[in-house]
C-alpha cells in the first residue's frame, strides 16, 4: 500500500494543491460569469438582454453567448414576445438536489399533510437563503380562497411567520447581521419595522415555541409556523400553516401554534435533529 502526508490526502478528495487560491487567476472566468448571470435572473421577474448587460456591466455579444449555453442546458429559458429570459427548469432542478442531504422536504411531506387535513390551511416549508425565506414545498388547501406559496419564491424574514420562526432561535448577532443587510420594509399597516420591536417579539417567540404573522407580510392572511432543527439544535427548515384573517383567527393561531410545534418537532426527530 502507498503511504501518502497528510497533505495529499487531502488533495485525493477532489482538492487540487491551488484549491486555497481565490484569487481572479484560480477562477474560470466565463463560468463566473454565467453565475453571475443566474444570479441576476433568479431574483428577477424575468430579464431582456439588454437589462442583463447593462446590470452585468458586460458586452451584450459576451452575456448573449453565456445565455445561449445555459439555455442549452436548460438552466434558463426564453419568452416570446420581447426575448425576455427567465430561470429555467433545469436550474431548479440541480437547486433542488441539495433538500436530499438531510431529507427534510421528503420527511415534510406526511407531517404537512396531515396538518392540513387538521386545520383546513395551506401548509408550507420554508428555509432562509441569503436573508430572505426561501418556500421550498406547499400542500395547498382545498379552500377556494387560500394561501399560496409557490415552491422557490422568496419571502421576508421580518414580516413572515416561517422567517420568524428561523430568526427567532438564531444567534442574536446573525439576526442583526441580516436585518441590517435586508432592512425592515413596511408590507401592511402591521409589519413591523422597528428592530427593537421585532427582537422582543422573537423572545415572545421562542418562548411559546412558534411564530405568529399577523398580516405583517400581506394584508387579509396570518400564518402560525415553527421551526425543525438539526443535529446540533440549529434551526434549518421551518413549517407553517396559512390562510385569510377571516377563516384563521387570533384565538386560531394559538391552537393552530401547538400543531404546527408538534408537526415541526416530527420532522426534526425523523431527521436525526434535536430541538432547540
Amino acid at each position: 500500500m502507498v503511504q501518502t502526508s497528510p497533505a495529499t490526502s487531502r488533495r485525493a478528495r477532489g482538492r487540487p494543491r491551488a484549491a486555497e487560491d481565490k484569487t481572479e487567476q484560480n477562477t474560470v472566468q466565463s463560468l463566473d460569469r454565467a453565475l453571475a448571470l443566474l444570479k441576476l435572473l433568479s431574483a428577477s421577474e424575468g430579464m431582456t438582454l439588454s437589462e442583463l448587460a447593462t446590470a452585468g456591466g458586460e458586452a451584450a455579444a459576451t452575456v448573449y453567448r453565456a445565455l445561449v449555453t445555459l439555455q442549452a442546458h436548460g438552466m434558463i429559458e426564453m419568452e416570446e414576445p420581447g426575448q425576455v429570459w427567465h430561470i429555467g427548469a433545469g436550474a431548479f432542478r440541480i437547486g433542488s438536489a441539495f433538500l436530499r442531504r438531510a431529507n427534510v422536504a421528503e420527511r415534510a411531506r406526511q407531517p404537512m399533510d396531515r396538518l392540513m387535513q387538521a386545520t383546513g390551511e395551506t401548509v408550507a416549508l420554508g428555509i432562509e437563503a441569503d436573508g430572505r425565506v426561501m418556500h421550498l414545498a406547499q400542500i395547498e388547501s382545498r379552500q377556494a380562497v387560500r394561501a399560496y406559496f409557490p415552491e422557490g419564491s422568496p419571502g421576508p424574514v421580518h414580516a413572515s411567520a416561517l422567517g420568524k420562526a428561523l430568526l427567532a432561535w438564531y444567534p442574536e448577532d446573525r439576526v442583526e447581521a441580516i436585518l441590517a443587510r435586508e432592512g425592515l420594509e413596511k408590507f401592511t399597516s402591521l409589519t413591523i419595522t422597528s428592530e427593537s420591536t421585532l427582537m422582543r417579539d422573537l423572545v415572545r417567540i421562542r418562548d411559546r415555541g412558534f411564530a405568529v404573522d399577523d398580516q405583517e407580510g400581506a394584508d387579509g392572511m396570518r400564518a402560525v409556523a415553527a421551526p425543525i432543527f438539526n443535529a446540533f439544535g440549529e434551526p434549518v427548515a421551518a413549517i407553517a400553516v396559512a390562510g385569510p384573517a377571516f377563516r384563521v383567527s387570533l384565538s386560531d393561531s394559538t391552537r393552530f401554534g401547538a400543531m404546527v410545534r408538534a408537526a415541526a418537532d416530527e420532522v426534526t426527530a425523523a431527521t436525526g435533529g434535536v430541538a432547540g
